[in-house]
């Protein structure tokens, strides 16, 4: 089979790499005085990424580019430059950019700066001017006297933004930058300021996100809907489209920088993920020279050790890294059901422990080369491995009519592998004509990404006694691949619009093999013909464009509209116990996903946004798999291959302001779905008190909720920042009845969930931080699913060269009972309630160290890649 997917694979890269269409993309610098020019904020308009708190002192210093006159001089002078923060090197976007006269002290022009941190003023008048630099959250610094003659082009460079620093007596109070901040487009979190994250991996981090929850499993939802995207520095991978989970498990935090959450894409973002996407940002260097960094963490329930590397010297960058993570953990289980069985109630009872050891690593490797000014060249290497092994032991006692009809008692050993790579190369052009200052930007981008799984479980059999009396093994394996060309144009048709388009190829297949064997307490096993093997064979292949327009009015509006198109083209075969594989009928099918953002900023600190979009979903491997797990013999899993897209339309309204220290967000939503796709359990027509999981799409799904979030600075050293979310949900589906026919069902619920963190700066290089975090009951078709909770508390020192860290912390501390999690379901031919308890307390220690002697470096151009957004996978509420 391994053969026949290479070559399948390579002969369609080949037609599909003489096919790309070549169109384009760009972030430009949106120029000069006018929209979205001084105070406005940039797109959007003012407000967004603003840190509360800070400033205060230099307001009365700021000067307000607002007032100034549009009949100033003109003349053919230009200045241009970059603002960085002075501490961390990373663009200050939408900061303001003044220019005054010497002699009047008014401003005569200003601008402000893009995403990248770049501003850029034209049609300067011969004279003597200074530049004069503000933002909330920044120090406000004036440059030395600029003299403009006429055909001057000056560049100032890195301008170093510092963050607010006051001056109380003896005292130096220093302003601490944001963990929560909003952008144009997406809410970005902080994480390299998360301590008690450190020696954890990415689902921690995602646990502390507004918008965001982890359940026990460490499945991700963004208010309260598993349909989202995960991609890593905007990049997809095969393995986070197999198990989003367990992708999130290889990646450490420590290598986490931000995490962005956008909950209304615009069109150049794949269809996919009705919710939104998840887009999680690794540290990168921007420091020239070398240097090694060394992260390691030993606790009761896992260790972890990083090594990464990075070099920078003029036009090129390496970068080479590790990590590997041990984990031990236990947990139990039990199960109390009820079901229909020839019309008879059958009741069962199943307790379980289970034994966990899985072990995760990521190794990645990359460069980065300017080929000239205006071009340059990235590639990257990323390898992950995962090797998850549980032992569990499973006791079952089934009863009808309240006699025992019989019990058995199994143990499991568990192993679910994977090994995944991803290879990427991407090529980025800009453009820019001599007499005027607007840019564009042309990218070609393509990625290769492969992964194997193996879902393989081995069960003894055992008497009442504990004797051996036969043995049964399922074996799975599964090969992931996709190969994807994308091209983007965008550019500036005037300092107030921008015009984006660009076209994108996706190949993928996914191949699945499965059987079960049998045997005695000796011997070999054989085949089980109760459970036929099989295979699976699924080529999809995704063709799409797209166009999106920006437009800035003179009064700060911001419109952002685009339509996308994708044609998706599947080909499935599946096969059993040797038979010719047959075709499966799933239809191909096409879609147009318009989008519309909108955005105005009502005064200088208060932004109002609005935002519509539709959605299509694709299933996922673990949806699709028809492979049948029966490594607990009462709750069978399959997949299912037939499952059609989803369908969502989105609708948002927020509104965010700054009230002296304090940033709030708040923000309501709508959800409407069809042929939503969703995890259905059915009773076994056969088997006494065995539940068949599987997908199936239910039908309609209608969410409307309100999100409210918070940060502010109690003192300039002590900050709190929140939120909390609720939800409605209404599900409408069908299931078997009574008679074996299908009847709808419907279901309804309201489901609530918040966080809370704070961080103190207690001088002397220590740093302390606590965390909390509950999600409520959530409501499923046939019923609820339990809710959770986690807490912890951490304290770092700083060593005194700033080089390194040393940090303590703990979770769930309190107590030995763990984290228990109960989910109720019901149907006409089905109850059943389950208990999961994680014994999930953890303290961990954990170092970080830095080796090498470096220097600043400005920002170098932004780095486009494959973003591949469009796949739903793991399990949907």
């Amino acid at each position: 089979m391994k053969t026949l997917f290479a070559r399948r694979f390579l002969l369609s890269a080949c037609r599909y790499t003489l096919g790309l269409f070549l169109i384009g993309s760009v972030s430009t610098t949106f120029a000069q005085f006018g929209p979205p020019g001084g105070g406005g904020g940039g797109y959007g308009g003012g407000g967004y990424g603003r840190q509360p708190g800070g400033g205060s002192d230099d307001r009365k210093n700021k000067t307000d580019i607002l007032t100034m006159s549009q009949d100033m001089p003109k003349g053919n002078g230009k200045i241009a430059g970059v603002l960085v923060d002075s501490t961390s090197g990373r663009p200050v976007e939408f900061a303001t950019i003044a220019l005054i006269d010497t002699k009047t002290n008014k401003p005569v022009d200003g601008t402000t700066s893009d995403l990248n941190g770049k501003f850029f003023l034209g049609k300067l008048a011969p004279g003597s001017f200074r530049l004069q630099y503000s933002f909330i959250g920044y120090k406000t610094i004036d440059s030395a006297p600029i003299t403009i003659a006429k055909g001057t082009d000056l560049n100032v460079g890195a301008v170093k933004l510092p963050a607010d620093v006051r001056v109380l007596g003896e005292v130096t109070v220093t302003g601490q930058a944001a963990v929560i901040e909003e952008k144009v487009d997406r809410l970005v979190f902080n994480a390299d300021k998360d301590m008690t994250a450190k020696g954890g991996d990415a689902s921690d981090v995602l646990k502390r996100v507004p918008m965001l929850s982890v359940d026990l499993d460490g499945n991700v939802s963004l208010r309260g809907s598993s349909n989202i995207r995960v991609l890593i520095n905007n990049k997809p991978s095969t393995i986070v489209a197999a198990n989003v989970a367990d992708a999130l498990k290889q990646l450490p935090a420590d290598m986490i920088k931000t995490v962005e959450v956008i909950t209304s894409p615009s069109a150049k973002y794949d269809a996919e993920g009705a919710a939104g996407i998840i887009n999680i940002i690794t540290k990168k260097n921007t420091l020239h020279g070398l240097t090694l960094n060394v992260d390691a963490g030993v606790g009761i329930r896992g260790s972890n050790l990083g090594l990464n590397g990075a070099f920078r010297q003029g036009k090129l960058g390496v970068t080479l890294g590790g990590f590997g993570r041990g984990m031990y953990n236990r947990q139990a289980s039990s199960l109390e059901q009820s079901t229909l069985l020839g019309g008879r109630a059958v009741q069962t009872s199943q307790q379980a422990t289970a034994f966990d050891r899985p072990l995760f690593g990521q190794y990645s490797f990359g460069f980065d080369y300017d080929l000239a000014k205006n071009q340059s060249l990235t590639a990257g290497v990323r390898f992950g491995t995962r090797n998850f092994v549980q032992e569990q032991n499973q006791l079952t006692s089934t009863f009808a009519n309240g006699s025992l009809l019989n019990r058995t008692n199994r143990d499991v050993d568990r192993r679910d592998l994977s090994n995944s790579v991803d290879v990427n190369l991407d090529y980025i052009r800009t453009f820019k004509r001599e007499d005027s200052p607007l840019v564009s930007e042309w990218t070609i981008s393509t990625q290769y990404s492969r992964t194997g799984l193996t879902n393989n479980f081995y069960a003894d059999l055992l008497s009442g006694t504990g004797t051996l009396t036969g043995r049964q093994r399922n074996l799975n394996n599964n090969i992931n691949g996709e190969l994807t060309l994308q091209t983007e144009y965008q550019t500036a048709l005037s300092k107030n619009q921008m015009l984006e388009f660009g076209g994108k190829l996706i190949r993928r297949q996914v191949d699945s093999e499965f059987q079960y064997e049998v045997g005695g307490p000796t011997g070999l096993l054989v085949f089980d013909p109760r459970n036929p093997a099989g295979l699976l064979n699924y080529d999809q292949n995704i063709k799409a464009g797209y166009i999106s327009y920006t437009y800035v009015t003179p009064s700060k509006f911001t419109f952002k509209i685009g339509t996308r198109y994708e044609h998706t083209g599947i080909t499935a075969q599946s096969a059993t116990n040797e038979s010719t594989p047959k075709d499966l009928p799933i239809p191909d099918y096409s879609n147009l996903v318009p989008s519309l953002n909108i955005s105005k900023p009502v005064t200088s600190k208060t932004t109002l946004k609005a935002g519509y979009n539709r959605r299509l979903h694709r299933p996922g491997l673990q949806q699709l798999n028809p492979n049948v797990n029966a490594a607990n013999p009462q709750m069978i899993m399959v997949g299912n291959p037939t499952l059609r897209p989803e369908l969502t339309d989105n609708v948002e309204l927020s509104l965010s302001t700054t009230i002296k220290k304090t940033y709030l967000n708040a923000a309501v939503f709508g959800r409407l779905t069809e042929n939503a796709i969703s995890s259905v359990r059915i009773p076994s027509d056969t088997l006494a008190g065995v539940i068949i999981s599987t997908f199936q799409n239910i039908g309609i799904q209608r969410t409307v909720g309100a999100n409210v979030f918070f940060n502010t600075n109690i003192t300039p050293k002590w900050s709190l920042n929140g939120g909390v979310d609720a939800y409605y949900t209404y599900l409408q589906g069908t299931t078997p009845g009574v008679d074996g026919r299908s009847v709808s069902i419907s279901n309804t619920g309201v489901s609530f969930g918040g966080r809370l963190m704070s961080q103190m700066q207690l001088g002397k290089g220590w740093n302390a931080q606590i965390f909390s975090f509950f999600r409520g009951p959530q409501p499923q078709l046939q019923g609820m699913q339990g809710g959770m909770y986690m807490y912890s508390l951490g304290v770092r020192k700083d060593f005194a060269n700033k080089r390194g860290s040393l940090g303590l912390a703990g979770e769930n501390f309190l107590g030995r009972q763990g984290v228990k999690m109960t989910t109720s379901l019901t149907s006409p031919t089905l109850a059943q309630t389950s208990v999961m308890q994680l014994f999930n307390q953890n303290v961990k220690l954990t170092f970080s160290y830095r080796i090498g002697k470096m220097t600043f470096e400005a920002p170098r151009r932004r780095n486009k890649s494959v973003n591949n957004d469009d796949v739903k996978s793991g399990d949907s509420n």
